[in-house]
């Protein structure tokens, strides 16, 4: 789906893994690979500094697990200072890359208030599709799974669908990228319209239901117009719990997202649900930044 990627990392998520699995992200169509560890101001002595140790250790680390480049495949280390909220939109624009990968720990919302989240700030800042993983995965794969993962990051996207102008402007997106797309790439989506159960109340459920599936019909010949194959599903419940549920059961490679929230994905007192989903999910979220 994408061709160019920028990996963060801080050398304790697992997402470092991934350098030993450059031939696998290739086999998803990555052409460019862009691996990232931002370095902090050295403070001691009340004067910041640029560590220049740690950015020659962190940028031996990248070289040395490196022993396995395909042909056609360009790989670049960046190992900026400074916080990674500031050096990762930097750098994706510097590069001009299709996705940022980066790592996301399960959190309460009271946690993220109290501690803060990068990735948070990360969704906010960047102009170009954020997938996030969750470290807890990454880390505890096989070396097998884990080359098996990168080779399908999005072979099946799950697409939450309810006519709004986000899931319109994501069903776009998708779209777009997918026009281009490479080969072994994404090949398959399922759009998913879930009735919340406690909403429009007086109008029967049955007819909500066919309504959804209804509205979901012309969205899903767009999207086969583009060679995907497309599920559809409608259910009744709450919306996080059956959207995952439905990821295990259709075997999803991620979780497609956007939001109405410019600005507030994650913000306080504001609870979105692109955001609560970002929290609860173990499966990878794809999320769209609107457009500014």
């Amino acid at each position: 789906m994408f061709h160019c990627c920028l990996i963060c990392t801080d050398f304790s998520d697992g997402l470092y893994r991934l350098v030993d699995f450059v031939p696998a992200l290739a086999a998803s169509g990555m052409k460019k690979i862009i691996f990232l560890h931002s370095v902090p101001l050295w403070e001691e002595g009340g004067i910041p500094r640029i560590d220049d140790e740690a950015i020659e250790k962190a940028r031996d680390r990248f070289q040395q697990s490196l022993k396995s480049v395909p042909d056609g495949v360009d790989i670049k280390i960046e190992v900026p200072s400074g916080r990674p909220i500031d050096t990762i939109p930097k750098a994706a624009r510097t590069h001009q890359v299709d996705v940022v990968i980066t790592g996301m720990p399960l959190r309460s919302l009271l946690q993220e208030k109290l501690f803060g989240s990068t990735t948070a700030g990360l969704v906010r800042a960047c102009t170009t599709p954020v997938l996030i993983l969750r470290p807890q995965l990454i880390s505890t794969y096989t070396c097998e799974e884990l080359d098996l993962r990168c080779q399908h990051l999005f072979r099946y996207l799950l697409i939450p669908y309810n006519g709004s102008n986000a899931s319109k402007y994501l069903v776009q997106k998708i779209k777009d990228y997918a026009q281009n797309r490479p080969d072994s790439s994404l090949e398959q989506c399922l759009l998913m319209w879930v009735v919340d159960e406690g909403g429009r109340r007086g109008v029967p459920k049955d007819y909500q239901l066919g309504e959804a599936q209804e509205q979901l019909e012309p969205v899903k010949a767009e999207l086969e117009q583009l060679g995907l194959q497309v599920n559809t599903a409608v259910r009744l419940g709450n919306p996080y719990e059956e959207i995952l549920d439905a990821a295990l059961e259709f075997d999803i490679s991620a979780i497609a997202m956007a939001s109405d929230n410019l600005g507030k994905l994650i913000e306080f007192p504001v609870r979105s649900f692109a955001g609560e989903l970002m929290r609860r999910s173990w499966h990878p979220i794809l999320f769209f930044p609107p457009q500014r």
